[in-house]
C-alpha cells in the first residue's frame, strides 16, 4: 500500500463562494409559495398576514392541467365554481357569497359585470382573498375577491409550445416565449398565445378561443421596475343553458332527460366576445427607503348572442316552453392604482405602512330584447324553430362608475410576538344609469368609510394564531319606487384563525373560522311590483381547512376542506328567511397529490385528487341539489427539452348537478374528460 503523502502547512485557503440563481418575484416553484400575495399591497408573505388567503401556483395549475377559472378555484377552501354551468362566463362563490364581480387583474378590476371569461394559460398564479377587502380594493362583494397576476418577461431565453388534444373535440395550441432585450439588463421581452377549439358534452354546443398577451420589461436601473403588459383574449361559443328539472332531479313519467340533451336552438345566434387590455405594472425605490407602486390599465370588452332558455313543462311532462334572449354588452374601462410603502422603526416597534389612492372608471351600454321561441319535446327534439325577435330593444340603457379611493394600512412589529395591522379607507362613488328608451338618467352618490384590524400572535417558532375585523360596501345601482337611490350594501366579519408553519416552512397550514353578514340587498318591493328596496340581510358562518406543502421528496399535496351555514336573515319574501343562501353547499373538499419519482424512474410523475360538495339549496328555487364526489388522476414525464401529461378528470364519469338556478333550469355537471398535453421547451 502506497504511503500517505504529506499535508504542507502552506495551503492557501480560498473564500467560499455561494452562487444562487436569480430569482423571479411572480414565479413560484411548487404548489406551495413563501412570496408575498398580491392582494395584500405589501412585503408580507400570506404564512404572516392574519387573513385567510390562498395563492395557487402555476405549477399546480399545469399539474392538474386547468382549463379555465373555474378549474383553477376549486383548490381553495370555501370556494365554489360553476354554480351556473358551463355557460361562458366565470362564476364564482366565496364564503357563501356570489363574487363573481370581484375579479381582478394584477391589482386592478377587470370588469364591474365580469362579462367575458379569463384565460388562465397567461396567469402565472391566482390569490384568492376570503372575506371584505374594501380598504385595499374599494367596492368589492363581501364574500372576497380573486386576483389573477400575468406573466411577466424574465431575464432569460426561453421558449414553450404546447399541444393539447382531449375528448369532445379538444385542439389547443399555446406558445410561451421571451427574450432578454440586452445582456446583464432587466429588459426582456414575454409573448403568450393560445388557440383552443372544443366541442362540449352539450350537443350543439362549442368553444373558440384565441388569446395573446405581450410584455415587456424595461430597464430603467436597479431601483425600478417597470413592465407593460398587454392582451387580446377572444370567446366565441354557443351557449350552454343546462336541463329542465323536470326530468332529472324532478321524477318524469316519460324517464330521464339525457344529459348531454341541448334545450336550445343549435340556429341561434353564437356569442362573440373579446377583451384588449394595456397598462404598467411599476415600482421605484427611493434612497430614502419609501417605494411607490403604480399600476394602470385601459380595457375594452364586448359581448353578443343569443341564448334560449326553458320554462315551465307542459301537462304532457314532454314539451318545454321556452324563450330567447339577445343581449349585447359593450364597453371600457380605466384603473390605476398609486401606492407609496415603507418599513421602518418608531418607539421602538417595527412598521410596515401604506399610503395609496386609486381611481376606477367603467362604462356600459348594454341592449337586450325578449324573444319568442318554439317548444320543445326534451324527449324527442326536433330543432329549427323560429326565433321571433321585436323590432325594438326592451332594455338600451348605459351604466357608468367613477370611484376615488383614499387608503391607508399599517402592519405593526410589537415585542417580536405581536403584529397588529389596521387599515381604513375613504371612498367616494358615482353611479349613472341612463335608460334611452325613456330618455331618463338616474345618478347615485355613495360615499364610504371601511375598515379593517387584525391580530398575530407568534406562539411558537411555527405556529401563529390570529383574529381579524373587516367590512366592505358595494353601490346599489337603481332606485326605488320614489326614484330615490338605495343605500349601497355593506359587509362585516369577524374572523379567528391560525397559521402553521410546515417543517422547513416547505408549506403552510391554515385554519379559519368566520362570521360574515352582507346587508342592504335588494329585495323585492312587496307594494309596488317591479321594483326592489334595499332592506335584505344574508349570513354565512363556517370553517375552512387549507393545506399548502412540498416535502421535498418529489410528493407535493394540496387539500381544502369548508363547513359553510348559510341563510337569508331578512328579506321582504317572508318564505325566503331561514333558507340557505342559492347554492352553497353545507360542505366542500378538495385534494391533489402528485410525485415525482426518483432514480430508474426519474423524470416521471403521477397525480391524483378527489373534490366533492354535499348537497345544494337555496331560496329562488324549491328543490335539493344532491351532493357529488369526483376522482381526478394523471401521470406523464418531463425529459430535458419535452414534457407530456395525460390528466382524467372525474375518472369514473360520476353524473352530477353543478347547481341551481330557478324551478325550470338546472346546469348540469362536466362529466369524464381526458386531456393529453405535450410540450417542447428550450
Amino acid at each position: 500500500m502506497a504511503a500517505e503523502e504529506p499535508v504542507a502547512d502552506n495551503v492557501t485557503s480560498l473564500p467560499a463562494v455561494t452562487v444562487k440563481a436569480a430569482t423571479d418575484p411572480y414565479v413560484d416553484v411548487g404548489f406551495a409559495t413563501r412570496r408575498p400575495a398580491g392582494v395584500t399591497k405589501s412585503n408580507e408573505a400570506v404564512a404572516d398576514t392574519p387573513q385567510s388567503i390562498t395563492v395557487i401556483t402555476r405549477d399546480l395549475m399545469d399539474s392538474q392541467q386547468s382549463q379555465n377559472l373555474s378549474d383553477v378555484l376549486q383548490n381553495s377552501a370555501g370556494v365554489s365554481t360553476n354554480t351556473y354551468g358551463r355557460r361562458g362566463w366565470d362564476d364564482f362563490i366565496i364564503r357563501g357569497q356570489r363574487a363573481s364581480e370581484s375579479l381582478f387583474a394584477d391589482g386592478l378590476l377587470v370588469d364591474t359585470n365580469n362579462r367575458v371569461a379569463q384565460e388562465v394559460f397567461g396567469m402565472e398564479r391566482v390569490e384568492v382573498f376570503k372575506g371584505p377587502a374594501s380598504v385595499l380594493f374599494g367596492a368589492v362583494q363581501p364574500g372576497g375577491l380573486v386576483n389573477m397576476v400575468t406573466k411577466r418577461p424574465r431575464p432569460e431565453l426561453f421558449g414553450e409550445l404546447g399541444l393539447t388534444v382531449g375528448n369532445y373535440g379538444l385542439r389547443q395550441v399555446t406558445a410561451d416565449v421571451g427574450t432578454p432585450l440586452k445582456p446583464d439588463s432587466k429588459a426582456a421581452f414575454r409573448l403568450t398565445a393560445l388557440a383552443m377549439d372544443s366541442d362540449d358534452p352539450t350537443d350543439y354546443v362549442w368553444y373558440r378561443n384565441r388569446y395573446v398577451a405581450p410584455s415587456l420589461t424595461l430597464d430603467f436601473g436597479e431601483r425600478t421596475d417597470f413592465t407593460i403588459l398587454a392582451s387580446h383574449n377572444e370567446r366565441h361559443y354557443i351557449r350552454q343553458q343546462g336541463l329542465p328539472v323536470n326530468g332529472t332531479l324532478v321524477s318524469n313519467i316519460n324517464g330521464v332527460v339525457p344529459n348531454s340533451r341541448f334545450i336550445g336552438e343549435p340556429n341561434a345566434t353564437p356569442y362573440d366576445g373579446e377583451q384588449n387590455r394595456i397598462g404598467y405594472a411599476l415600482t421605484h425605490r427611493f434612497d430614502s427607503g419609501w417605494a411607490v407602486n403604480q399600476n394602470l390599465r385601459y380595457q375594452t370588452s364586448s359581448l353578443t348572442g343569443m341564448f334560449v332558455t326553458a320554462g315551465a313543462m307542459a301537462v304532457n311532462s314532454q314539451t318545454m316552453a321556452r324563450s330567447g334572449t339577445q343581449q349585447s354588452f359593450k364597453g371600457d374601462s380605466f384603473g390605476v392604482d398609486t401606492n407609496v410603502q415603507k418599513t421602518f422603526a418608531f418607539a421602538s416597534h417595527q412598521h410596515s405602512l401604506t399610503f395609496g389612492i386609486d381611481y376606477r372608471h367603467t362604462n356600459e351600454d348594454r341592449l337586450q330584447k325578449t324573444c319568442r321561441v318554439g317548444a320543445l319535446n326534451v324527449y324527442n327534439p326536433v330543432y329549427g324553430a323560429a326565433i321571433n325577435c321585436p323590432t325594438n330593444f326592451s332594455t338600451d340603457s348605459n351604466d357608468t362608475l367613477n370611484a376615488v379611493g383614499l387608503y391607508a394600512r399599517d402592519q405593526v412589529r410589537v415585542a417580536d410576538r405581536w403584529t397588529l395591522t389596521g387599515g381604513l379607507r375613504y371612498e367616494s362613488a358615482r353611479t349613472a344609469s341612463r335608460n334611452h328608451l325613456t330618455n331618463s338618467r338616474v345618478d347615485t352618490d355613495d360615499n364610504a368609510v371601511s375598515g379593517s384590524a387584525a391580530v398575530m400572535y407568534d406562539l411558537t417558532h411555527w405556529a401563529r394564531p390570529y383574529v381579524s375585523f373587516a367590512t366592505s360596501f358595494l353601490p346599489n345601482a337603481g332606485t326605488d319606487v320614489s326614484g330615490n337611490s338605495f343605500k349601497p350594501e355593506k359587509g362585516r366579519q369577524y374572523e379567528v384563525g391560525v397559521k402553521f408553519d410546515t417543517p422547513g416552512k416547505a408549506g403552510l397550514v391554515t385554519l379559519a373560522a368566520f362570521d360574515l353578514t352582507r346587508r342592504n340587498v335588494l329585495s323585492s318591493d312587496p307594494i309596488n311590483t317591479g321594483f326592489s328596496v334595499a332592506v335584505g340581510e344574508q349570513r354565512s358562518r363556517g370553517f375552512e381547512f387549507e393545506v399548502m406543502q412540498d416535502f421535498g421528496n418529489g410528493i407535493s399535496v394540496t387539500g381544502a376542506y369548508a363547513y359553510i351555514a348559510s341563510e337569508v336573515t331578512d328579506d321582504t319574501t317572508a318564505a325566503n328567511v331561514g333558507k340557505s343562501l342559492n347554492a352553497v353547499p353545507r360542505h366542500s373538499f378538495s385534494v391533489w397529490s402528485q410525485y415525482r419519482f426518483r432514480g430508474a424512474l426519474a423524470g416521471w410523475f403521477v397525480g391524483a385528487g378527489v373534490r366533492g360538495e354535499s348537497a345544494k339549496r337555496g331560496y329562488s328555487f324549491n328543490y335539493t341539489v344532491p351532493g357529488y364526489a369526483v376522482a381526478d388522476l394523471g401521470f406523464g414525464y418531463t425529459a430535458r427539452h419535452w414534457r407530456a401529461a395525460f390528466n382524467v378528470k372525474n375518472v369514473f364519469d360520476k353524473a352530477y348537478y353543478a347547481g341551481g338556478l330557478n324551478n325550470n333550469v338546472l346546469p348540469v355537471g362536466n362529466p369524464r374528460v381526458a386531456m393529453l398535453n405535450v410540450v417542447l421547451n428550450y
